[in-house]
């Protein structure tokens, strides 16, 4: 196992959750939404657990998390840390009048990580404005069932599991790299 920390989204990255059941099946129903997870969920957490410390860390809130994370993982104990909107800074975006979290990894930094050694798979870029060189953006899942992200991700994280400075790696156009 490497020493890079993987930190997981939930939302729109690994999951799907609606109020309203779409018209295919859900995986489970969670606090009190219809959850669809994403097609390969299942081998690429197996592949992360085998190659990465594996984290979480959400804009939802900390019982929601939990209980995703349960039904996902069926427990935390093999996560490093499950963390949600508390840990994130709340920014207001003044051309869209509205607020929206940042997920800040020098929270993460404070709890031992090198930055260099940390990536983030996150659907929104935006949340990781501070510290984007350690992003993978990934295209948001809305509960597609041809989506093929988590299969072509596995690909791309053995290519730089290796790597030095996760940092100096240019992740905008992984999927170009994998294709």
């Amino acid at each position: 196992m490497s020493d890079k920390l993987l930190i997981l989204d939930l939302d729109e990255t690994l999951i799907h959750a609606e109020l309203v059941p779409l018209e295919l099946p859900h995986a489970f129903v969670a606090c009190p939404y219809f959850i669809y997870t994403r097609p390969y969920l299942d081998e690429f957490l197996a592949f992360c657990q085998q190659h990465f410390k594996l984290a979480v860390w959400t804009t939802g809130n900390q019982l929601y998390a939990d209980t995703i994370v349960a039904h996902l993982l069926g427990s935390a104990d093999q996560l490093e840390f499950v963390w949600a909107r508390d840990r994130c800074i709340s920014h207001y975006h003044s051309e869209l009048d509205c607020n929206y979290y940042i997920k800040d990894l020098k929270k993460v930094k404070r709890h031992g990580y090198d930055l260099e050694d940390v990536l983030v798979i996150d659907d929104s870029p935006e949340k990781l404005e501070r510290q984007y060189s350690n992003l993978i953006p990934v295209a948001p899942y809305y509960g597609e069932p041809a989506d093929k992200e988590l299969k072509l991700l596995m690909s791309y994280l053995a290519s730089i599991e290796e790597a030095d400075n996760i940092r100096s790696i240019d992740k905008r156009s992984w999927h170009q790299q994998v294709a």
